[in-house]
């Protein structure tokens, strides 16, 4: 999945918001800002040899991944500069979108799912745009970038709504299922 994103948008810094244990991103994307509350999050990026024996793992070839991990709550300013990285990655975390949009640079992407209504609220947000959908089947991801406006029709318009989204922390459940959404968020006029 992150290599499909790195190879059609050439994505090379990423936050990771709420990654928890999970340094996948990094086989295909050089530099990725990992942040996580939990303890075991941070014991687990804590042993750098360990994560990088498990990049090494899976591309002997990979040397040049740099990885931090912030034990911070992402809802807070993060020792990361504003509009810095190409992608921000939130996948059951909650709305990250909210919180750190402003740490993307004009034009980078967000990675979200609907299971804690990130990608619904993304969805409704005149910011960004569906430019692409994550597809989990047979235990491979494939991304789509065409054909994608049946991809957010709500099965039911009942919880469409941001308030509602983020009261409940469920997204929007819709007609075509996908393992995740890419937006990308709009570049501000004049640049």
């Amino acid at each position: 999945m992150f290599d499909a994103v790195h190879q059609m948008w050439g994505v090379d810094r990423t936050l990771y918001a709420g990654s928890y244990v999970d340094a996948s991103p990094s086989t295909a994307i050089r530099s990725v800002d990992y942040v996580d509350l939990d303890r075991r999050a941070e014991r687990y990026f804590a042993d750098a040899d360990a994560v990088r024996a498990e990049l090494h793992a899976h591309d002997p070839h990979r040397e040049d991944a740099v990885f931090r991990f912030h034990r911070a709550d992402y809802r807070e300013p993060l020792d990361i500069p504003d509009a810095s990285v190409d992608l921000l990655i939130s996948l059951y975390a909650g709305p990250a979108s909210d919180h750190c949009r402003r740490y993307l640079r004009p034009g980078g992407l967000l990675l979200a799912n609907t299971s804690h209504g990130d990608a619904s609220l993304a969805a409704l947000d005149p910011a960004f745009d569906l430019v692409g959908v994550i597809t989990h089947r047979d235990g491979r991801y494939g991304l789509r970038t065409t054909d994608l406006a049946k991809d957010l029709v709500p099965a039911s318009r009942v919880g469409v709504d941001a308030d509602v989204i983020r009261a409940s922390g469920r997204g929007v459940r819709y007609t075509r299922t996908a393992f995740a959404y890419v937006f990308r968020i709009a570049v501000p006029a004049g640049q």
